[in-house]
Formats: C-alpha cells, structure tokens, sequence
C-alpha cells in the first residue's frame, strides 16, 4: 500500500512552508494540486521536482476510483491545495474518504490556515468555536444565518472581497447591529490588518473602503 499526505502550504508568507512538508513534497511520487500554474511556482521556488497532476472541485469526482488504484499499487500521493491546508474549503474530503475506506494510510501534515490566526487574533472568546466555512450564495442562506443567530461559540466564515459587504449588512439584519465582529484580510502578507467592532462599525468601515484579498471573519457567538 502506499500513502496519501495531505500537506498544508502558506497562505501567503512562503517563510510559512516547513521543512517536513517540502522533504515530504520532494520524496512523493506525485503531487496532487488544485491549480498547477500557482503550485507550479511555490515548487519552483523550493526546488521541488516532483510531477504535478491537476485536481480540484471539477475533476475530484471522477479521479478518485484512479488515484484508490495508485496508492493501492504503492505509490505515493501528495494533496496540496492554492493555500492552506487541503479540505477547508478546499478539494481533499473525498479522496482522504475513500483511502480510509479502503484502508490506505492517511497521513495530514500540520501547516498553515487562514482560520486559527484569524480566530487568536479576533480577541473573541475561541475555547469553543464553530467553523462554517462559506455562507451558501443563494439557496438556504437565510434559513442558515436565522439558525446561526442562536449560536453561542465564537463562528468562523470565509468571504470573498466582493461579498463581504453583503455578508457584514445580513449579520446586522440577523445577528443583530451590535454583535462583535473581526475581519482579517491578506493574513501573513504584506497589507495584513484586522478590523474590529461591532456590525455596523465594521460594515461601515468597509463600506468606505472596499476591500481585497482572503478574508476571515469571526463572529462573537450569542450572549
């Protein structure tokens, strides 16, 4: 049997690769990555000769049955992901699923992810916290902030620049114009900062100024 590693990059800061996850990088047979053009240069920039296949949401799917078969032949397999660590958001629960299942060894590397940073740095209660991860678009948005309205951990949520807006104006229409909130953008790189206030403080900030890059927001639970 061979192995599947499931190993974390930076999120931004290359300082944040260890040593373990490039010797692990190096010494696989392939690499599995969610974009080959951005894996592409991190493995240029820490010499990494490895072959690179692509894998992400759209082909996830259909090559699991392909990869099963590789690992279950000896070889060794990487999951890498654009940033941070694989399944958070990202492509890696079905193919970490399916080598459990089929008793091929799993083996996550610890690294980088936007969330932990982001939560320490909040000042927000984090002994117990909930991650939700993208809020849905559409379908069941409403139905899900309602249900997260009665939540007392400190919550977790990842947004995109153009709708973090949308998302800070539906936390004061469900949660409420005074629930404390952080938002840290760019995290490890050059323009990192993190805004800290109420809803309506926050929204107001980002109204005047529109904001770029990854983005973590953290949400005191209810009292």
């Amino acid at each position: 049997m061979g192995k599947l590693y499931i190993v974390p990059t930076p999120i931004g800061n290359l300082e944040d690769m260890t040593l373990r996850a490039i010797r692990v990088l190096k010494e696989v047979d392939l690499i599995l990555a969610e974009d080959t053009r951005t894996s592409g240069r991190l493995l240029q920039h820490f010499e990494i000769p490895t072959q690179m296949q692509s894998h992400h949401m759209h082909n996830e799917h259909k090559m699991v049955d392909r990869l099963i078969k590789k690992l279950q032949a000896g070889e060794t397999i990487a999951l890498i992901s654009d940033a941070g660590t694989p399944a958070i958001s990202d492509p890696g629960f079905l193919l970490t699923r399916a080598c459990v299942e089929n008793g091929i060894t799993v083996d996550c590397l610890p690294g980088a992810t936007a969330f932990v940073p982001a939560l320490v740095n909040s000042g927000l209660p984090n002994d117990k916290f909930v991650f939700e991860g993208f809020l849905p678009v559409k379908k069941g948005r409403q139905t899900r902030l309602k249900f997260l309205a009665e939540e007392s951990r400190t919550m977790i949520f990842y947004e995109s620049p153009h709708k973090l807006l949308k998302t800070l104006g539906n936390f004061v229409e469900f949660l409420g114009d005074d629930r404390k909130v952080s938002v840290s953008r760019e995290l490890t790189k050059l323009y990192e900062e993190t805004i800290r206030g109420t809803t309506t403080e926050v929204l107001k900030h980002y109204t005047g100024n529109p904001p770029k890059g990854e983005i973590v927001i953290i949400v005191a639970g209810k009292k």
